[in-house]
């Protein structure tokens, strides 16, 4: 790692050259000094803050925000990073307000990233990036527009999620997209597993779209908007367990929601169960979604088959 500085007082600017091979880019020097809003969060944002920084692009503030109370904290903030680097950070509760109107205005970007940031950035602020704005969404868009896409990607039994770049719009995650990239999972990983994928993925994607961007040429691709799907926030009430539905499903919930988030559970003996792993058993044989058929190891009839926990907690 290059020794931290002050980006602003001390331009200095490379522009990735993308090869068509996953983790394979050459950097060469070139005159300029492109001022980078960066809105982000998260172990995506902080990945590719990480690499904004260590290749020496000219990032000028650091908006983020604190985790959500419910959440555990299992990454590496934005906000450190951007510290250690001597580079201004903001956490506002909101941007919808005239005074961050003018800061954005003060700071004069030529680019504005939101990369898992999410506040809604006005168009007021957006629009000010002389190069554009553009959005990192967890998924290979059009489909899993909205929140929570990798989680989303495998609750719904699919066999990948992904990482696109876009355009910043008024509406969420509708722009053009610059650049993205598939990220295959299989039927027995779980969210763990795959996030750390989704995340190289994000860094790779970012890699390859910067220099298009900052020449100003980028290549835009429509959407194709009949093909979209949109899906909410998650809570964790979300997790609870349907045992009405088929064990598959239920495989699909526990395997999407497990850590690092809060977890698929049910109630045993008025006490929540959270279920990190399982695996789906023999046939129910008729007995009725939700019995409780043994406790060494908790195993619980669906709506065809079994599951068999591997791996549980009770809530304290």
């Amino acid at each position: 790692m290059k020794t931290p500085r002050n980006r602003g007082a001390f331009p200095a600017l490379k522009w990735p050259q993308a090869d068509a091979r996953a983790n394979d880019f050459e950097y060469i020097d070139m005159a300029g000094n492109e001022r980078i809003i960066f809105f982000g969060f998260g172990d995506v944002g902080q990945k590719c803050l990480k690499f904004l920084l260590e290749n020496e692009y000219n990032v000028v503030a650091v908006f983020t925000h604190d985790t959500d109370p419910h959440e555990a904290n299992w990454f590496d903030l934005p906000e450190k990073l951007a510290k250690d680097f001597f580079i201004p950070v903001f956490k506002p509760p909101t941007l919808k307000t005239q005074k961050w109107f003018r800061k954005v205005r003060y700071l004069k970007p030529d680019l504005i990233l939101s990369i898992y940031y999410r506040n809604f950035i006005p168009e007021e602020i957006f629009s000010q990036a002389r190069l554009g704005a553009y959005n990192m969404h967890g998924s290979y868009l059009p489909s899993y527009r909205g929140r929570a896409p990798l989680n989303w990607s495998i609750i719904n039994g699919e066999d990948h999620c992904g990482v696109s770049l876009h355009v910043m719009e008024k509406s969420f995650d509708t722009g053009d997209i610059v650049c993205q990239q598939k990220v295959p999972f299989g039927p027995e990983e779980y969210v763990g597993q795959i996030q750390p994928r989704v995340a190289q993925a994000a860094v790779d994607v970012l890699k390859s779209a910067i220099g298009p961007i900052l020449s100003g040429k980028p290549n835009l691709v429509k959407q194709d908007c009949s093909k979209a799907s949109y899906f909410g926030k998650r809570t964790p009430e979300d997790g609870r367990i349907d045992f009405s539905k088929s064990a598959r499903a239920v495989f699909n919930l526990i395997r999407g929601v497990s850590k690092p988030f809060p977890g698929a559970f049910t109630e045993v003996d008025g006490k929540k169960l959270i279920i990190w792993r399982a695996k789906i058993g023999e046939s129910a044989n008729g007995c009725p979604p939700g019995t409780l058929l043994s406790k060494d190891p908790f195993r619980f009839a669906c709506s065809d088959n079994i599951i068999e926990t591997e791996d549980f907690e009770f809530a304290q």
